[in-house]
Formats: C-alpha cells, structure tokens, sequence
C-alpha cells in the first residue's frame, strides 16, 4: 500500500498558491453605465435645450397670442393651465399647457369614476366632455403643449424625456418609476413618435428604460423630428 504523500509546504506557501489561484479568476462583466448619466451626455442636453426652448419661444410668439385670443373667444380666462407633475428626482413642478379643457373640468371628472380611472391609468379619453371647442384641435395637433417650453427654459423638463407623470401615477408606474425618477420629464419622446395615445402604459415604460440605457444628443435630434412629423400628421393623437 502506497502512502499518501502529505504536502510540506509552509502555510505561507499554501496562502501564496491560493493568492496566484485567485489573480487568475476573471471579474464579473461590470454592466456598461447608463448613456443618460455621462456628464458630457447631461451638459450637451442640458445647452440644446436652452438654446431651442429660447429660440422657439421668440419664434412662435405671435402663435402664442393667436392661441391664447381663441381660448379668451371660446371660455374666456384664464389661458394657460398648469398640472403638479412629478420630475427628476420625485420634485414635484407645475407643467404649462394652453387650457384647452372647460373651467369645470376637475368636477366633471369627479362625477365620473369610470372616466377618472382610465385618465389615471394615462389612457386618452374620446368624446371627452370637458374638452373645449379649440381644445379638440389643440389637442390633436399638440399646440396645447407649447407652454411646456417654458418648463424646458427653467430647466423643470427637457425637451426628449420620458412623460411627465401625475403624482396618482406613482404607485401603478411600477418597476419603471426608479428608471423614470432619474430624468427629467420631456416636451417629446419615444412615446410621442412611436403611435403616441395608440401606445399602452407598458411599452412607454420600456421605451424610458430604452433611452435611459442608450440616449445621446443625436438621438434626441431624432426624436423631435420623429414627434414632429407624427405631430403634423396627427398619428396616434386623439
């Protein structure tokens, strides 16, 4: 019978074998960081939205007062509206839009919990009766949202991001609120020039993921002139 062969090595020896056995194991893959969090990425963003707010808001000023004379004509003041939306980092802000509902909005929709759940759940509504006359084709066109410029210029939303959301929404945004909390809300997205109302609630969070993980400037350019052809030719509004 052989005898076994017991090692002499010092236990100083054996840490050192151990140790080189370690070296030799490969790292876990670190997973590539979030294009949206690259510090150039977030200061390129944040220039570009700047300068287009600004130079829009120059521009499309004589439609601001075109609107605003059509809203005073058909439900007279006040002209603009503004809704607590939920931002970067859970702060809450007031989001602007031309008003293009009538004064008692909020207590139509109280009278009607079958109509305030699916406003909840961010579905669009048709045949809605707390909609003006001109809100009807501010609404399909998207001029409504014009004010949301100003948000951009006050750095409270961007102008590619993700759907601002309402407060209500927090607890039914599920696994995307984390994703969702770390943007800022934009004017345009995927969303928009993707079927915008046609889209349901679970493919505009997978979108959010989508740009969060892979955004860049050029991008952003993309989506605006995505949105704005989906804009003028009125896919997925109602």
């Amino acid at each position: 019978m052989k005898k076994l062969k017991v090692s002499q090595e010092k236990p100083e020896a054996i840490k050192t074998t151990f140790a080189r056995a370690a070296v030799s194991i490969p790292d876990a893959p670190v997973a590539p960081k979030p294009r949206y969090e690259d510090p150039s990425y977030v200061w390129m963003k944040r220039v570009f939205d700047v300068i287009v707010s600004a130079t829009l808001l120059i521009l499309l000023f004589p439609v601001f007062l075109l609107i605003s004379l059509v809203i005073l004509l058909d439900d007279g003041t006040p002209i603009l509206f503004s809704q607590i939306r939920i931002g970067q980092g859970g702060k809450q802000f007031r989001m602007l839009k031309f008003r293009s509902m009538v004064k008692n909005a909020e207590k139509i929709l109280a009278e009607n919990p079958e109509m305030a759940a699916r406003v909840i759940a961010g579905e669009k509504v048709e045949n809605d009766p707390r909609i003006l006359k001109c809100g009807k084709f501010l609404r399909k066109s998207s001029l409504d949202e014009l004010p949301q410029l100003i948000n951009v210029l006050k750095g409270e939303m961007s102008l590619v991001g993700p759907r601002p959301i309402l407060p209500v929404e927090i607890e039914t945004r599920g696994l995307g609120l984390e994703t969702y909390l770390k943007m800022k809300p934009g004017c345009a997205g995927l969303w928009q020039c993707s079927g915008r109302s046609e889209s349901s609630y679970d493919i505009r969070v997978a979108q959010d993921e989508e740009y969060y993980q892979s955004t860049s400037v050029r991008t952003d350019i993309r989506i605006l002139v995505k949105t704005g052809m989906a804009v003028i030719t009125g896919k997925g509004a109602k």
